[in-house]
């Protein structure tokens, strides 16, 4: 099967040769396969032969009764992910492979579902956008949106990396000229996958382990107990030991790791560098600055 998979056309006697047996065996065997479901069709003809169908129907999965409850309780949780690439298949995957099981494992499914929930924010961006950034990807094409930043909204032309998944938003880190920017999804719009294409621009995978040569600064912040709880379920602070996190930081990011803090109030306090307190104390008069009483 991962023989016939992969080569996608071939002849009876062409697999023969390559099993060592015979055409008559290789054909009960290709009889035997589409019996199971595998998706094969024949082509009469000189050049006829046995091909696999271009957007081919898999074997059916063949689970055990402890599987099919993990597997259903994996898409539940997808169910929290609504732009999840290629996610509209969930529902009609769900309930194919449901309605195939038997009635007692059906309702276990279904008594199981009563009693687990999977509850976290997420953004409401469409699955499309998620599909079309990872197929441009994985075929180095330039793609080409509309942005909203905080200086306001710019069109961009870049190539994607990949995408990532972190509290609750889909981010897009993409090639654009010489740097990698780092984009959020749900501020993306009108997204066009072009015909330019860069062979040179790495993988998700390749971007996330590279050795990042810019200058750092080291970094100490201050936390509460409390903020010493919230920092250990968040992946930029979980290594704070003793109330305290150090770590090495570009200053390109202090902006973005000032608004994180921003996010822990007074359960956190930057004791160095100054450029970064100071950071942090101007985002706090901002915020103080819409509270204060206007004056008439």
């Amino acid at each position: 099967m991962r023989l016939l998979d992969a080569r996608k056309k071939f002849t009876a006697r062409e697999l023969a040769e390559r099993f060592d047996v015979s055409v008559r065996t290789i054909q009960r065997d290709l009889d035997y396969l589409q019996q199971l479901g595998f998706p094969l069709y024949t082509e009469v003809g000189a050049n006829g032969g046995y091909r696999v169908l271009p957007n081919r129907i898999l074997p059916p999965l063949q689970l055990t009764e402890h599987e099919a409850f993990g597997l259903f309780m994996m898409m539940e949780y997808l169910q929290q992910v609504p732009d999840f690439p290629y996610g509209s298949i969930r529902d009609q995957l769900s309930d194919h492979y449901f309605s195939s099981l038997p009635s007692d494992v059906q309702d276990r499914i279904s008594g199981m579902s009563e009693h687990i929930a999977f509850l976290q924010n997420h953004s409401e961006q469409s699955e499309a956008l998620t599909t079309q950034i990872i197929n441009a990807a994985i075929e180095k094409k330039q793609i080409r949106f509309t942005y909203a930043s905080r200086s306001g909204r710019k069109d961009v032309e870049a190539y994607p990396i990949g995408i990532y998944y972190e509290h609750g938003y889909w981010y897009m880190p993409a090639q654009k000229g010489e740097r990698v920017l780092l984009y959020r999804l749900d501020r993306m719009q009108e997204l066009a996958i072009l015909h330019y294409t860069d062979t040179s621009v790495p993988t998700l995978k390749e971007w996330l382990t590279s050795t990042d040569d810019r200058e750092r600064t080291e970094v100490t912040v201050r936390f509460t107990d409390f903020g010493t709880r919230l920092a250990q379920s968040d992946m930029h602070f979980k290594s704070v030991k003793d109330h305290e996190w150090k770590g090495q930081v570009p200053p390109e990011e202090f902006p973005f790791m000032a608004r994180r803090l921003i996010a822990y109030g007074p359960e956190a306090e930057v004791v160095q560098p100054e450029p970064l307190r100071e950071l942090v104390r101007e985002l706090l008069e901002k915020s103080l600055d819409t509270y204060r009483p206007s004056i008439t």
